[in-house]
């Protein structure tokens, strides 16, 4: 099989028709270019110039040879750039876990500055829940995640990269969706809709803690895993929650969601990876998204 050397040298002298201008333009003497042309020709059976001591001309075999030759070049110096940017992780393949929670506002931003900056990396979103994520995370499975920080690990990096504040969420037409901005001591014998400590315990240790610190007792009448799900019970009237306020993405029509008059309570987003994992388009990926997204970590009570 011939050798891509062989195919220069052949291009050169098929585009030059002169075996002197051929071998200038490579680099070398004339004799090794003739001889790289009788080497090809052998392998290939073919006679690919017609030579004369005052002339070159092609074949027709050869000037149809041309054309593939141009092409098989083309293709192996694209072959050759392509991996060098997979290597400089310029290019390539991210795994990207994300909580459901982070899809309503957090990640379309995200992903309109990778694909505006990064438009040669190739992102597959993998929705999962935090522990599923750190999971994936140590297994290689998923690359870098957007979590909720519920864990602590020696192989595992974080950063924050979003902060929203808590808020009231309320049926519409419930005593606390108009008037002042209420206090966590309004809530006091309202029926409570939270998250689930198993399903959602970033945010079901949050609110507890909001709570037990401002000395309010709550009436919790449901506990599940998601805000959707829990903006749905607000919207039939099953009581009132504390929220995100990426929660306003979702337009429940029936609930009003404002500000609460306390310290702020902040609910964060961090930035998740493996310290070993090796896929090349990391190391980029991170910088990029860190540059135009990380912030301090708040000082929840």
């Amino acid at each position: 099989m011939f050798e891509l050397r062989q195919l220069q040298c052949f291009v050169a002298v098929g585009e030059e028709l002169h075996f002197r201008r051929a071998a200038a333009r490579l680099h070398m003497t004339q004799p090794p270019l003739s001889r790289q042309i009788r080497l090809l020709e052998h392998e290939m059976q073919v006679e690919l110039f017609v030579r004369t001591n005052r002339s070159v001309k092609l074949t027709p075999a050869g000037s149809a040879f041309l054309k593939e030759a141009r092409r098989l070049l083309d293709f192996a110096a694209n072959a050759a750039s392509s991996a060098q940017r997979i290597a400089r992780g310029e290019s390539g393949l991210l795994n990207l876990g994300f909580t459901a929670g982070s899809s309503y506002s957090f990640l379309p931003k995200l992903l309109a500055h990778t694909n505006t900056y990064l438009k040669n990396i190739d992102i597959v979103l993998h929705e999962m829940m935090t522990r599923d994520q750190i999971d994936a995370l140590h297994a290689h499975a998923i690359d870098i995640s957007v979590l909720r920080r519920t864990f602590e690990g020696p192989n595992l990096e974080v950063a924050c990269v979003a902060r929203e504040m808590m808020m009231l969420a309320v049926p519409r037409g419930h005593p606390l969706a108009v008037g002042q901005m209420p206090t966590l001591d309004r809530l006091k014998g309202e029926p409570f809709i939270t998250f689930s400590p198993e399903d959602g315990p970033y945010f079901y240790e949050l609110v507890e803690r909001l709570f037990k610190n401002a000395g309010v007792p709550t009436q919790y009448v449901q506990r599940v895993g998601q805000i959707h799900s829990i903006l749905s019970l607000v919207s039939a009237g099953q009581g009132i929650a504390l929220v995100p306020e990426s929660a306003h993405a979702l337009h429940f029509d029936r609930v009003v969601i404002r500000k609460i008059k306390m310290r702020p309570v902040f609910a964060e987003l961090f930035l998740a990876w493996a310290k070993d994992n090796a896929n090349p388009a990391l190391p980029l990926f991170r910088r990029v998204v860190l540059k135009q997204f990380a912030t301090k970590p708040a000082t929840n009570l």
